[in-house]
C-alpha cells in the first residue's frame, strides 16, 4: 500500500513539473499569439475581410459639432469698441466617411480618396439650421487686409463694388446658409471676371468645400513589410513634402492620415499625423492613462507648441508670418485669405487674445483637444478634434466698410469632430483585445500555482509515506533485535537444569 502511494505521490510531481513548464511556456508563448493577431488584424490587407472592412468603411459613428460666435455689438465694432460674442451651438452633423479609389500597390503602400458627407441631425442640435446668427463678411473684412497695399484708389473702386452688390462688413445669415454656401452677387461676379480668387466657384459657405468631398489622395503604407510604417502616409496628392511654408521641416507629411497609427505603442509614442484642412501635420504626446467602457487607454494631447509662433517656439518659424502664440496662420493654404487656425476660446494661447474679445472663457475639458488610443492595436477608441477658425481684420483706409475696426484677431466659429468605439464593435474588440488576453495570463499564472501546488502537495504526501516506511523498518529491526536477546538467558537456564539432574544421579 505505501508503494503504491509513493508511486501515486511520483506521478503528481511530475504531472506538477509539467503543468509548471507548460505555465511557464503559455507566459512566453501567449504574448507572442497576441502579438501575431494584433499583426495580422492591423495590416490593411484585402485577404482580411473584417479588418479590411473595418478600415475601408470605417463603421465608428463621427459627428461635427459646430458652434458659431454670434456678434452682439457689430455697430460698436465699426466704431472702434472691443467685440463681444455669445456662443451659439452646438449645431451637430452626423459625419459619414467612406474610402474609394482603392488601389494596392507592389511597394506595400495603397492608395485611395476619402468621401465624406454630413447629414443635420436636429435632435442633438440646440436649434435649427434655420436659426440666424452674425458673424463678420469674410467677403469684405478678409478682402479688405489682403488687398490693403494695393493704391488708393484701386481701394476706393474696391469699396464702390462692395457697395454696387450691397455687401457690409457684417452678415447676418442662418445657420445652413453660413455652413453650405449662399447665393451673392459679388461671389458671382469675383468668379466670373477674377477666376480662382475664391476657393468656390458656386455659393459661398464656410463647409461648402466640406461635404460631398474628399480629402485628397492619400498613399499610405500597408504595414506588410513593416508593421511599424502601418497606415504612414507616403504621399498626399502625389506629394512627399508640401509648399506652403517656409522651412522644409514645417512641410514635411508626417506621421499617418489621422484614423489610426501603428501598434504596439508606449508612453514615449506620440501620434503624429498629415491633416489636409489645417494643410499642415501635427503631432499630439502622451498626457495620461485611462480606460474607455473597460478597455485600457494611453491619451494623447496637443502640446502647447503646436500653435506656437516661432519666437516661442524655433521650429514653428516655418509657419509665419506669425501673431501671437496660438494662432496657426493658414493664408498660404487659403487663397491668402487672412485666417487663422487656433484652439477654441484661445485655449493654450497667448493671453491677450483674450482682452481684444469678450465672452470667450477656455477650459481644458471643454476645448482642449485629445485622442485616446488602445496602446497593443494603435486604434482610437475616442477622439475629440477641436479647432477654431479665426479672421484678423482691421480698419482699411479707402474701404470705408471697415470703419474704425481696431486690430483683432475675431473668433468666427469653432468645431468638434468626435467618434468614439460603441456597440458590437466595442463588445468585439473588448473581447478579443482585453478579455482573451487577460483569460489566457490568468491562464498560464493557474497552470503555474496549479502545478506548484501538486509538487507540493505530492512531496508532503512522497515524505509522509517515505517516514511511515522509514519507521516501520525502525520497529521491525528494534523487534527483532529484542528477540535475539532472550535466547542465551533461556539457554543457561537449561544448562543449570542439566547440570542439577547430572549431580543427583551421581549420588545415587
Amino acid at each position: 500500500m505505501a508503494i503504491n502511494k509513493a508511486k501515486v505521490a511520483f506521478g503528481f510531481i511530475v504531472a506538477g513539473v509539467l503543468t509548471v513548464f507548460f505555465g511557464t511556456v503559455l507566459a512566453f508563448v501567449g504574448p507572442i499569439i497576441i502579438d501575431d493577431q494584433v499583426v495580422k488584424n492591423t495590416v490593411i490587407d484585402p485577404d482580411n475581410d473584417l479588418s479590411f472592412t473595418m478600415w475601408k468603411d470605417v463603421p465608428v459613428p463621427f459627428f461635427m459639432s459646430v458652434y458659431f460666435f454670434n456678434i452682439l455689438n457689430p455697430q460698436e465694432i465699426l466704431a472702434g469698441e472691443k467685440p463681444m460674442v455669445e456662443q451659439r451651438g452646438p449645431y451637430v452633423y452626423r459625419k459619414h466617411i467612406q474610402k474609394d479609389n482603392i488601389t494596392f500597390h507592389p511597394n506595400n503602400t495603397v492608395s485611395y480618396k476619402e468621401y465624406r458627407q454630413y447629414f443635420f441631425e436636429p435632435s442633438m442640435s440646440v436649434g435649427n439650421e434655420s436659426d440666424v446668427v452674425t458673424l463678420p463678411n469674410m467677403l469684405v473684412l478678409g478682402a479688405a487686409v489682403m488687398l490693403e497695399n494695393l493704391p488708393f484708389a484701386v481701394r476706393l473702386m474696391i469699396s464702390a463694388t462692395f457697395k454696387t452688390f450691397n455687401e457690409g462688413p457684417f452678415l447676418t445669415k442662418t445657420i445652413g446658409e453660413l455652413m453650405w454656401g449662399y447665393d451673392s452677387l459679388l461671389v458671382e461676379f469675383l468668379n466670373r471676371y477674377l477666376p480662382g480668387m475664391l476657393p468656390s466657384t458656386g455659393k459661398f459657405g464656410l463647409f461648402a468645400d466640406f461635404n460631398n468631398s474628399n480629402t485628397g489622395l492619400f498613399t499610405i503604407f500597408t504595414g506588410k513589410d513593416d508593421i511599424r510604417n502601418v497606415h504612414k502616409v507616403d504621399s498626399w496628392n502625389g506629394l512627399t513634402q508640401l509648399s506652403y511654408w517656409q522651412t522644409p521641416q514645417c512641410n514635411m507629411i508626417n506621421g499617418t492620415a489621422g484614423q489610426m497609427w501603428p501598434p504596439f505603442m508606449t508612453k514615449e509614442s506620440t501620434l503624429p499625423f498629415y491633416s489636409p484642412d489645417a494643410c499642415r501635420s501635427l503631432e499630439l504626446v502622451y498626457q495620461r492613462p485611462g480606460e474607455f467602457n473597460g478597455v485600457p487607454l494611453y491619451r494623447f494631447i496637443a502640446p502647447k507648441t503646436m500653435f506656437a509662433n516661432g519666437t516661442d517656439y524655433a521650429p514653428n518659424e516655418g509657419f509665419c508670418p506669425c501673431r501671437q502664440s496660438g494662432l496657426l496662420n493658414v493664408s498660404s493654404c487659403r487663397h491668402k485669405s487672412p485666417c487663422f487656425i487656433s484652439h477654441p476660446h484661445f485655449y493654450n494661447a497667448d493671453p491677450v487674445l483674450l482682452d481684444y474679445v469678450q465672452g470667450l472663457h477656455p477650459t481644458e475639458e471643454e476645448h482642449g483637444l485629445f485622442i485616446d488610443i488602445h496602446p497593443l492595436t494603435g486604434i482610437p477608441l475616442n477622439v475629440a478634434i477641436r479647432l477654431q477658425l479665426n479672421l484678423y481684420m482691421k480698419r482699411v483706409s479707402g474701404i470705408t466698410e471697415t470703419g474704425k475696426i481696431a486690430e483683432v484677431v475675431m473668433p468666427m466659429l469653432w468645431f468638434e469632430e468626435s467618434g468614439y468605439i460603441d456597440g458590437p464593435i466595442l463588445s468585439t474588440f473588448h473581447t478579443n483585445l482585453v478579455v482573451l488576453p487577460a483569460v489566457m495570463e490568468y491562464m498560464q499564472y493557474g497552470f503555474i500555482g496549479l502545478g506548484l501546488a501538486m509538487i507540493i502537495i505530492a512531496a508532503l504526501v512522497h515524505y509522509k509515506v517515505k517516514r511511515s516506511q522509514t519507521n516501520t523498518t525502525i520497529t521491525s529491526t528494534v523487534t527483532n533485535s529484542g528477540e535475539s536477546g532472550k535466547e542465551p538467558v533461556k539457554g543457561s537456564h537449561d544448562h543449570e537444569t542439566k547440570e542439577k539432574y547430572v549431580m543427583s544421579n551421581s549420588d545415587d
